[in-house]
């Protein structure tokens, strides 16, 4: 490269690198930006023994707009930082990576507070003359792989050098879609919310995914996890549970958050958790479509979904002191995001606030979670995946609150090795015998229900969870691994805070979060609220009588346009809301946020419950047989659900 380097700083590094680099380019240097930028000029540095937050923001203003390349090196509490390389017109930038680099530390708001309010840090007291000298020498290295190669190893990266070992290591940052400096999201627009259906081909008839997960492993791990830049920054294997149980750390400004993965392998467990990290992680706001409309229903709702039809809290609950939502109103503005109806086979514009979680949004008027979001290689493994999990919630819930008497499934009649294998495990590790009941409700989706019951004199009592899958050994099976995240990891808790528990029996309302749902039936003596399931007077179904034989298709294109024949047919509108964006996608990964208004949505916290406006709740079980008149609202289950 001909062009000329500038060099921007101050301090020792800064005189280091220009001794070094000015015998073999050609260097000009200057304090700042004040006398601009020469005509010249191929790359910018900007060195200094300390860290300069408002100068790398002047530089993304001005050399951004100039299509001039910058790199950065500096020192900040303890440790040196090199890069990234910013590429103009690309993602990535400095912004991106301090943010990443902020959230994934141990101190991040307060890193995220000094950023903005510190313009100028003259030298940090780290900064020895060994240490500046040796992030000199790094950074010209650096300098002449990209003039003599183009960009090197510091795009989407940055180096962190240890000053008291001066050990360096490189870390990979995802550069954030809707970074104010680099990205470069679209907005939000009805034509781009349309879904038409492709085809996702299985790699094998009993498969329901298009693509193994083992072969974007390597990418995953390396794109996401990382200590110091990933939006993981940590992971742990859980040694005590039956199964493989591998947990990742996805920071956020607002703390950590634990998501898991359990399989038979650490290793896929890892994966397996890196993916319902990204599912979280892609539902918690939109990253992939600017938000453009904010309007109230009534001047949006021939475009609109009505959100009265998705379920509300009751009027008391919105009275409540400190409720954290507040009723709907037709006239109050609201941020809307397009989906699309399948059932209308249009964009249709959506809550925001129902399309992603809704807690701390202003304008939310209900409890929403992470119901119906899923994450597939192709967008229809998506939404057929997102699909099952809002019918395994609604079969759920719709058993708890009008208490149907299940049909038990009897596992024994079941020929599916690797289950028999689990059922076994669990039972003598763990020392827990499995039921299985037949939820499957009008809409004919293989859905069960799966209760755990202790066979020790200690520990958890009792552990509920559910499955939906054409396959139902294959919606037992995850039951089963979601049980086991609870056995024996929990026990000693359960005893040692035994007293909260047992106020939580005689008042409802304080349980408050998801892991007291299930620890509140680890009690014995709430085990009775769960009589109308284990107090079996019917002989066990076998699994050939529970359930019916699925044709195994060819393309998950065709298992989805089943579901959505069924839904048709019911009259259940299917929603679906893109929630896919740069981070995943760059791994072919697609996520989204289904919405079957009418369908009960899980929620954590009794007071939080959403079934106003629901009639199925009322409806579906005189449909299947289990009581000859509709339920009324005072006949519902008035304890709060075991779902964990």
């Amino acid at each position: 490269m001909e062009r000329s380097i500038l060099i921007v700083g101050e301090g020792m590094i800064a005189e280091d690198v220009s001794d070094r680099l000015s015998g073999e380019y050609d260097v000009h240097r200057q304090p700042d930006f004040e006398a601009g930028v020469p005509e010249e000029t191929g790359l910018v540095l900007i060195v200094h023994d300390a860290w300069r937050p408002s100068l790398y923001r002047e530089a993304e203003e001005i050399l951004r707009p100039a299509g001039i390349p910058w790199l950065r090196g500096f020192i900040s509490f303890g440790e040196g930082v090199i890069g990234p390389l910013v590429s103009p017109g690309g993602p990535g930038c400095s912004a991106c990576a301090d943010m990443r680099r902020f959230i994934a530390g141990p101190d991040s708001n307060e890193m995220r507070v000094l950023e903005q309010i510190i313009t100028d840090f003259r030298r940090n007291p780290w900064a020895s003359r060994a240490g500046c000298r040796h992030i000199a020498r790094l950074i010209c290295t650096e300098i002449k792989t990209f003039m003599e190669q183009g960009p090197g190893s510091l795009e989407q990266k940055v180096r962190l050098i240890n000053l008291l070992t001066l050990e360096s290591t490189s870390h990979f940052y995802m550069p954030e879609p809707l970074c104010e400096v680099c990205g470069s999201c679209p907005d939000d627009t009805a034509e781009n919310a349309r879904i038409s259906l492709q085809p996702s081909p299985k790699p094998d008839p009993d498969s329901y995914r298009s693509r193994p997960a083992e072969d974007i492993k390597d990418a995953l791990r390396a794109g996401f996890l990382d200590s110091r830049t990933g939006i993981f920054n940590g992971k742990m294997y859980d040694a005590i549970l039956p199964f493989a149980d591998t947990i990742v750390n996805m920071p956020l400004w607002i703390g950590n958050e634990g998501v898991g993965g359990r399989t038979h392998s650490y290793e896929e467990s890892e994966l397996t958790a890196v993916l319902e990290g990204l599912e979280r992680y892609s539902g918690i706001k939109p990253r992939g479509k600017r938000t453009m409309t904010f309007d109230c229903y009534r001047n949006v709702k021939d475009q609109a979904l009505d959100p009265r039809k998705t379920g509300l809290h009751d009027e008391g609950q919105y009275e409540q002191p400190a409720f954290p939502f507040r009723p709907f109103d037709q006239d109050r503005p609201l941020h809307w995001v397009w989906g699309y109806s399948f059932s209308e086979k249009r964009p249709i514009l959506v809550p925001e606030s129902l399309a992603y979680y809704s807690l701390g949004r202003e304008d939310s008027f209900v409890y929403e979670t992470s119901n119906g979001c899923s994450m597939g290689g192709t967008l229809e493994e998506a939404i057929f995946h997102a699909i099952l999990e809002v019918v395994e919630r609604d079969s759920f819930l719709l058993t708890w609150y009008a208490r149907l008497p299940l049909r038990e499934i009897d596992l024994r009649s079941c020929e599916h090795a690797e289950l028999r294998i689990m059922t076994e495990r669990v039972r003598a590790v763990a020392g827990y015998d499995l039921h299985v009941y037949n939820s499957t409700m009008e809409h004919g989706i293989p859905s069960i229900w799966a209760v755990a019951k202790n066979r020790k004199r200690d520990g958890l009592n009792l552990l509920c969870t559910a499955g939906a899958h054409p396959n139902p050994v294959i919606a037992v099976k995850s039951a089963l691994h979601e049980l086991a995240g609870m056995m024996l990891k929990y026990d000693s808790r359960l005893e040692a805070e035994r007293g909260k528990y047992e106020e939580m029996l005689q008042d409802p309302f304080l349980v408050q979060n998801m892991e007291e749902h299930s620890m509140l039936y680890g009690l014995p003596e709430a085990e009775e609220r769960l009589r109308f399931l284990l107090d079996q007077h019917q002989k066990p179904q076998t699994f050939q009588e529970a359930f019916k034989q699925v044709a195994k298709n060819r393309d998950i294109k065709e298992d989805l346009e089943e579901f959505l024949d069924i839904f048709r047919r019911l009259n259940l509108e299917v929603i679906v809301v893109d929630q896919t964006s740069p981070i995943t996608k760059r791994n072919g990964l697609y996520c989204v946020k289904v919405l079957i208004p009418g369908m009960l949505p899980m929620t954590f916290g009794h007071r939080l419950i959403r079934l106003a406006g629901l009639e199925r709740v009322f409806t579906v079980p005189v449909k299947l047989g289990f009581m000859k008149e509709a339920l009324t609202p005072g006949e519902l289950n008035p304890h709060p659900h075991p779902f964990p």
